[in-house]
């Protein structure tokens, strides 16, 4: 592998920084981050290389923002845990068996679900604005065990947007505010990151001098990604949430037109 010269390294850095604090404040930061690291690593770089890289630098942004927001948001640990764990299984399977799976449906289901995420975030105005003050009922636990590990198995197959739409399941269906959801999908969002790590590191589809400064990169930005997020409010985050939802929508639908 060769190495960067100067100016490839401060785009790099540019890249992780802008990516770590995308994620940490809405989500979505990988949709920034891969398509700006095919085309800042040199040309012959393998798919697998880019992905690896990717997913190394998002595992350390994602850890630094997970970590600041559980420090000062509450988040229904009882619940969380479980779920991330196996949020953590599902993902390692599910990048096991994504060669036996038919993706080519993935992009356009997901292209719809975004696009009703969106519409459902916009006119209800008063969605994720609310902190929670009841305690998660016991058909609320067995459904977060489910998501987690249906969205880890989404995660590990697929992958763009794990975050956005942790929070968005979160808010929708587990009534938390933006700030709350917006923390709990970190937690399990960091177990689906390691879980993809054991499958790439093993396989050395993790070149560490372009995965380090990235890395670092991506946990400032995550650190003051979330600090931003956390000060702004859920008011920020909805406004946010909804402009990611919205460049995700253009995204995904250019990748299939």
């Amino acid at each position: 592998m060769e190495w960067f010269s100067d100016a490839h390294i401060w785009w790099l850095l540019i890249i992780g920084f802008s990516a770590g604090l995308m994620d940490a404040a809405v989500g979505g930061g990988g949709l920034l981050q891969i398509p700006g690291l095919f085309g800042a690593l040199p040309a012959q770089t393998s798919v697998p290389v880019v992905l690896g890289v990717n997913k190394f630098a998002s595992a350390s942004g994602t850890l630094v923002a997970a970590v600041q927001y559980t420090r000062r948001i509450p988040v229904p640990w009882a619940m969380l845990v479980p779920a991330a764990i196996l949020a953590f299984i599902f993902s390692y399977l599910g990048s096991h068996v994504v060669v036996y799976l038919p993706t080519a449906w993935m992009k356009p289901s997901i292209l719809v679900i975004l696009i009703v995420m969106a519409v459902y975030t916009f006119l209800k105005k008063d969605l994720g604005q609310v902190q929670r003050q009841s305690h998660l009922s016991r058909r609320e636990y067995v459904f977060g065990l489910f998501m987690g590990a249906l969205i880890g198995l989404y995660d590990g197959i697929f992958g763009p947007g794990t975050g956005s739409l942790l929070a968005f399941i979160f808010v929708r269906f587990f009534a938390f505010d933006f700030i709350t959801a917006t923390a709990s999908s970190k937690v399990i969002n960091l177990t689906t990151n390691l879980a993809a790590l054991i499958f790439f590191i093993p396989n050395h589809y993790v070149v560490w001098h372009w995965a380090i400064p990235l890395a670092a990169a991506n946990l400032i930005g995550g650190l003051i990604g979330a600090r931003l997020a956390m000060r702004g409010g859920s008011k920020l985050l909805r406004k946010g949430f909804i402009i990611l939802l919205c460049i995700m929508i253009g995204k995904f639908g250019c990748d299939l037109l």
